[in-house]
């Protein structure tokens, strides 16, 4: 198939018309710029690298914006998870089928082309496994493969309550595995690979995952895919910080860091909380730093030093995680804007060469991202998949910006509907701003909301 656009973002800037031949294993075999293929229509708008969507917990979509209403008492991360731990004890198969894709319809639609499903919720509501142990990620892979988006899914080990080998709560029951049968889960998962939804694994925590099980699971990993990426979630919140010092005098990401374990192959979930050494450990091990920050806002997080982490030369990508939001040009502005507030100066993430703050963003989160997801390329380039957004840039919001501010333009003033069509390996899953699937999609999460009695206006 070979698509010709007026004008694509490509790895050295916007040109136009761009020519992409896509193969028919779904990526991208042909890229040329400035020459129109004979007898091919030229598509209007901006063609732009699909956005990585690097975690997600799928089934939180169906609690957002049910926690925020104000407590007796202080809120914060820990109040807020309360709320998720007696919302998830309702859960079953079926419901987090229907709302997995449903959020991942909104990925889509939102510019997101793939998502890694950081995923915890295993067992039935009193920890017993299911009868079919992967019955849960079975769910989620299915929502992926209706809703058509491209999934790295996330098995997740979960152990205990908190460092020094604390026992799990009741509300954590479902999570919980222990190594073997963990191992044995992604093994399984790992044998259904295909080129649109691969395997992974996560590390809940350090406060969740004691060290020799986090050496053992990465081992584990090792020899059934030596490729597959290991996400974790790390130095989120300052009272996580300030228990790994008193467990081992040692902060969050230090203490991962001096493992020697952590390599390219890594994404450390928010970061929030680091100091400047470990900004540059994570930068020389080739890790991705996984920010969520509209989930981190909500949360009341704080805000991670990305400049720093630029200037080290480290890998960032973006997730929507509890999906308070689902924008990727949101992601990225409040990244951004986050630095201006704590900084007092504009346009603080770039790295010199770029000058363009929403473009170098938008292009270093596809890369982050893709290297996240273990995909086998980024951005429109030879080899990577042919996951490709467009922009409606004929759209009256965009009169008078120039071809080298559209996705400043796209990411700092944005307007609804700027997402035209959406391509998933070489086949289109959103067309005029509508996913094709949406009715049937959006009937299935309203059932499992009443089902579980949440209302909902969505859909």
């Amino acid at each position: 198939m070979e698509l010709v656009f007026a004008s694509a973002l490509l790895p050295d800037g916007i040109a136009g018309p761009v020519s992409i031949g896509i193969a028919a294993d779904g990526t991208i075999e042909r890229v040329t710029s400035g020459v129109r293929t004979a007898g091919a229509a030229v598509l209007s708008g901006l063609a732009l690298p699909g956005m990585p969507n690097l975690h997600s917990h799928a089934f939180q979509r169906a609690m957002a914006g049910a926690a925020e209403i104000a407590g007796p008492g202080e809120d914060s991360f820990w109040t807020w998870r309360d709320t998720m731990y007696r919302f998830v004890g309702r859960l079953g198969p079926e419901d987090v089928d229907a709302v997995a894709a449903f959020v991942y319809l909104e990925m889509l639609e939102a510019g997101y082309t793939s998502v890694a499903e950081f995923h915890y919720l295993h067992h039935q509501p009193d920890g017993r496994p299911y009868a079919e142990p992967v019955a849960l990620a079975l769910a989620v892979r299915a929502a992926a493969e209706r809703s058509g988006i491209r999934q790295l899914l996330l098995p997740t080990l979960y152990q205990t309550a908190g460092f020094g080998g604390q026992s799990p709560q009741p509300a954590q029951r479902r999570f919980v595995h222990d190594t073997r049968s963990f191992l044995k889960l992604a093994e399984k998962l790992i044998a259904d690979d295909e080129s649109t939804h691969t395997t992974g694994i996560a590390l809940h925590s350090l406060r969740a995952v004691p060290m020799d099980a986090l050496r053992e699971a990465v081992a584990g990993i090792g020899a059934l895919a030596p490729r597959a990426p290991i996400h974790i979630h790390v130095a989120e919140q300052q009272p996580e910080v300030a228990a790994c010092l008193a467990f081992c005098r040692r902060r969050p990401v230090q203490y991962l860091l001096e493992t020697g374990l952590v390599d390219a192959r890594w994404c450390l979930v928010h970061a929030t909380h680091v100091d400047a050494e470990e900004v540059s450990g994570m930068a020389a091990a080739g890790a991705v730093v996984g920010l969520c920050p509209t989930t981190e806002a909500n949360l009341g997080d704080g805000v991670f030093p990305l400049d720093a982490l630029i200037a080290a030369g480290g890998r960032f990508g973006i997730g929507s995680d509890s999906h308070v939001s689902i924008d990727p040009a949101e992601e990225l502005r409040a990244a951004e804007y986050s630095l201006r507030l704590t900084r007092g100066r504009r346009v603080v993430a770039s790295n010199g060469r770029e000058s363009h703050c929403g473009t170098f963003l938008y292009q270093s989160a596809v890369a982050g991202g893709a290297q996240a997801l273990g995909l086998s390329g980024a951005g429109l380039t030879v080899g990577a998949p042919a996951d490709i957004v467009v922009l409606d840039t004929d759209q009256a919001a965009f009169a008078g910006a120039n071809s080298a501010s559209l996705i400043d333009a796209h990411v700092f003033a944005p307007r609804p509907r700027f997402i035209r069509d959406v391509m998933v390996s070489g086949r289109w899953r959103v067309r005029d701003g509508r996913h094709l699937e949406r009715a049937a999609i959006a009937t299935g999460y309203r059932a499992a909301l009443a089902r579980l009695g949440v209302s909902s206006a969505q859909g």
